[in-house]
């Protein structure tokens, strides 16, 4: 069976065509979220002391650290880490940060806390323009506290 040019070039035109909508599609794709909330829990009892890992998220967009600073055993400070280092600490936190938190059902930012603890664990990520904001919220019993906020 022998087939003719025209249905070649037809064949070789569709395939194309499927190719660019693939890349214009993941090309769509590729912007991180405006807002996003990762979840992390405390680390256990009894871990030596010294900084100790609580939690990893890593992405196509970045790797967020959650870890803790422990002492006789028991934490007694919660921080994150973004690409290896600590976010620069901010004075106050921009509205846009607000807005996040409050799609993700978490208190607008305040002052930062002396030590971050909880029994569960939640960094919010705002990407305003090229600049990343992250802020690190604790949970004690039912009832979110913001930490620390700071940008990478």
């Amino acid at each position: 069976m022998r087939i003719s040019a025209s249905v070649a070039l037809i064949a070789y035109l569709g395939i194309a065509g499927a190719g660019a909508a693939l890349a214009a599609q993941t090309a769509a794709v590729k912007d991180p979220p405006s807002c996003a909330a990762i979840a992390f829990r405390p680390i256990a009892s009894g871990m030596t002391d010294g900084t100790q890992d609580a939690g990893l998220y890593k992405s196509r967009f970045g790797r967020i650290e959650l870890k803790a600073t422990v002492k006789s055993g028991e934490a007694q400070d919660y921080f994150v880490e973004v690409g290896g280092k600590q976010p620069t600490p901010v004075t106050a936190a921009p509205a846009g940060l607000a807005a996040c938190a409050q799609s993700k059902k978490l208190p607008a930012a305040g002052s930062a806390s002396a030590a971050c603890t909880g029994d569960h664990f939640m960094v919010v990520v705002d990407h305003a323009g090229k600049d990343r904001l992250f802020a690190l919220y604790a949970r004690k019993g039912k009832t979110w506290h913001f930490c620390r906020a700071g940008t990478a």
